[in-house]
């Protein structure tokens, strides 16, 4: 017990030393550093090599004041420490390199979390403080042109590669600032990802792609962390590089492959609170852009609306995602946004413009697991009385969880044939026989 105690001491010793030493080596760069190797420190272009033989050179001279050994291992990792902190975001800075990592989640100064493989972990990076955390979080808004504090607590901002950052501050946050990256990828996923993935199969893969040809109005609906973006990414590459496509997005996520497309995001208020630009605005003037297409990142309030007229006013083969449980759920919110947006209008003339304009909705969940499914193909088949009529055509069985925790299921057609097979038809697109064989 005490051996054990006596070890944790150590370490504990050994890491405040280390911070100690990282702390001098950075306060000797900003005393000494002359202006010529300031000066190459602001140059992008310079290669990092140079920066770190620079920082390099500090080191050894902060170095000799100590009795502290250092392995060679430690010496270049603390290097690189340094070297991300001036250049970088610090201790985010390794995290954004990890290509296993698809969020981080930063809770405070201390603690800092990442979701690799869809599970949560704790890290051993850490902020030295709290003013140190806000440093970083000035360096990410700083670019932007957008500022974070007690007046205004909470922001979202986009980092240079696309990744999308949520900023909570206090008195808003109670255990310090709050930092969520949702990191972009720099790979477009194709069908064949998402089926290796295990997201869907061969079958549902090919109808998607018939639907979007077909030029169906289609909602991927799904819970935060889903996969909803990565599957509208998807849907898009199977539009025609004939077509004329709009995006509209709170921050530029999707990566369209077409040449014609063109990309708008919206603009939140500036410091005096004027000039903000809404999604719903972006909506409004893309109906004036002669698009084919008009793809909206998420709806979440009163451009539900003009999203829904879009559709109806032939804007056939759009796009969206919304935040639900299962597709009877999306067409609630659908519904609560569309009255969001502030016209008197009676619930059944609403859902008349649902049914009218949504044709498909694709149910996505993250299972227990971490994996992602699209657990519901399911059609809007119209009105009967005050009711939405729903048919599911494709879903996830579960069927077990094994012992290490994976879910066990299988994909499987509900045996119903889809009443806009003319669609099909009008569009020159034909489906592989049997798909909608049921059980299969």
């Amino acid at each position: 017990m005490a051996s054990a105690f006596a070890a944790r001491r150590n370490a504990a010793v050994e890491v405040d030393q280390i911070q100690e030493l990282r702390l001098a080596v950075h306060r000797r760069i900003v005393d000494e550093m002359t202006v010529a190797e300031h000066q190459l420190l602001l140059q992008g272009s310079v290669a990092k090599e140079q920066i770190q033989n620079l920082i390099s050179t500090y080191f050894d001279r902060e170095m000799a004041n100590h009795s502290y050994a250092l392995s060679r291992a430690d010496r270049l990792a603390l290097i690189e420490d340094i070297c991300d902190e001036i250049l970088g975001l610090g201790p985010l800075e390794p995290l954004l390199k990890d290509n296993t990592i698809t969020e981080i989640m930063v809770n405070g100064p201390r603690d800092i979390f990442v979701e690799r493989a869809g599970k949560l972990l704790l890290t051993e990076s850490r902020f030295y403080d709290e003013a140190h955390l806000m440093n970083i979080i000035e360096r990410i808004l700083a670019p932007l042109g957008r500022r974070v504090d007690e007046s205004s607590p909470l922001v979202d901002a986009r980092l240079a590669d696309g990744s999308r950052v949520n900023i909570i501050i206090p008195p808003l946050s109670l255990v310090g600032p709050a930092v969520t990256i949702r990191k972009f990828s720099q790979k477009a996923l194709s069908v064949e990802d998402l089926m290796n993935y295990g997201t869907l199969n061969e079958d549902m893969a090919d109808f998607l792609e018939a639907c979007v040809r077909a030029r169906l109005n289609i909602l991927v609906s799904g819970g935060t962390g889903s996969g909803k973006t990565t599957t509208l990414n998807v849907l898009s590459s199977f539009i025609p590089a004939t077509d004329r496509i709009v995006t509209i997005e709170d921050a530029a996520e999707l990566r369209l492959q077409q040449r014609h497309v063109v990309t708008l995001e919206s603009r939140p208020a500036n410091i005096e609170g004027t000039g903000a630009i809404t999604i719903r605005d972006l909506v409004r003037n893309a109906l004036r852009m002669r698009p084919d297409r008009i793809i909206v990142g998420e709806v979440r309030s009163g451009e539900a609306l003009d999203m829904l007229q879009a559709m109806n006013t032939g804007h056939d083969g759009s796009l969206t995602t919304a935040h639900a449980n299962s597709p009877r759920d999306v067409l609630s919110r659908l519904e609560t946004m569309t009255l969001m947006a502030g016209m008197e209008l009676p619930v059944r003339a609403v859902r008349t413009q649902i049914s009218s304009a949504i044709d498909l909705i694709l149910q996505q969940s993250r299972i227990k697991d971490g994996t992602r499914k699209i657990t519901h193909i399911t059609e809007v088949q119209g009105m009967e009385g005050d009711t939405i009529i729903l048919q599911e055509l494709f879903r996830y069985v579960q069927d077990y969880i094994d012992e290490s925790g994976k879910s066990v299921g299988h994909f499987e057609s509900t045996g119903m044939q889809p009443a806009f097979m003319e669609k099909f038809r009008m569009n020159g697109v034909t489906l592989p026989r049997n798909l909608f064989a049921g059980g299969h």
